[in-house]
């Protein structure tokens, strides 16, 4: 397949890049900033919440052969003022979205969060996607309007549109909710590899996570799409130190997203 990332030079962006270029997809990486070095896929510079210039990306790529999805990884991973999330998050996803209609780009695999519904208390047991959303910031509120986007183009347009609501994205789990949370690099790529390929999923959603022996969110929605996970964060339990924190953020999903320190005006600084 011939696959637009978008966000290739972030953290998720590399990994994503390389694993889908080692499993023999034609890559190419879009972002606000030049490629980290050694790369060697096609790239772009450009703003994915400028129309125009996802549009002369898209434009461009049309010329060397058929676009046949789109990974959608770029966005700020942390907590902005509302109007900058929703700028990262949702504007970015309806340029995507409105580029894809017009060159007939049938799929996008999307990076959303746990954050869409970090605020539902652990005590509620194993949390499935039919979970209503509770984001737990406004980070966590832009993840699950882009979710609604997606799913508005995918009933719209007859877009396949997979949502993942990623955990931990880490080398290794660092903290005790970790041992719940983590999605391993190799995951990572088995994930979107899955969510690329399965036949027909309509919009759909899963949670992004290894298959963590502590696990908090249900795998089998991934399962049924194809992604079969084979890392487990259990391994790493004997070198998690315990933390004073550990509590409060096993309190909810969304683990330290869900504390008063997240607190703050919707339209501030």
């Amino acid at each position: 397949m011939r696959v637009l990332v978008t966000g290739a030079a972030g953290s998720l962006g590399r990994v994503i890049t390389v694993g889908l270029e080692a499993l023999g997809h034609d890559v190419v990486g879009l972002d606000l900033v030049p490629p980290p070095e050694g790369t060697t896929i096609t790239w772009h510079e450009a703003d994915c919440a400028d129309a125009d210039a996802v549009e002369a990306v898209f434009a461009a790529l049309s010329t060397g052969g058929r676009l046949d999805a789109v990974v959608h990884l770029a966005g700020v991973p942390e907590e902005l003022s509302l109007p900058a999330e929703l700028t990262s998050h949702v504007v970015t996803t309806a340029a995507l979205l409105d580029a894809m209609v017009a060159h007939d780009v049938p799929r996008i695999v999307y990076a959303s969060s746990n954050h869409a519904v970090g605020r539902t208390p652990r005590a509620d047991g194993e949390l499935t996607v039919a979970a209503r959303p509770r984001p737990d910031t406004y980070y966590g509120v832009a993840k699950v309007a882009a979710e609604a986007l997606l799913q508005l183009f995918a009933n719209r347009h007859g877009l396949d549109a997979v949502s993942c609501r990623i955990g931990s994205f880490l080398e290794e789990p660092t903290s005790l909710r970790g041992l719940s949370t983590w999605l391993s690099h190799g995951d990572g790529v088995r994930m979107v590899e899955a969510a690329l390929t399965a036949p027909a999923p309509g919009f759909a959603v899963l949670y992004g996570i290894s298959a963590n022996t502590r696990a908090w969110w249900d795998l089998e929605p991934g399962r049924l799409l194809g992604y079969e996970p084979q890392d487990d964060a259990e391994a790493y339990a004997d070198r998690i130190e315990r933390r004073p924190e550990d509590e409060a953020e096993a309190e909810f999903v969304g683990g330290p997203f869900a504390t008063a320190h997240f607190h703050r005006p919707a339209l501030g600084d």
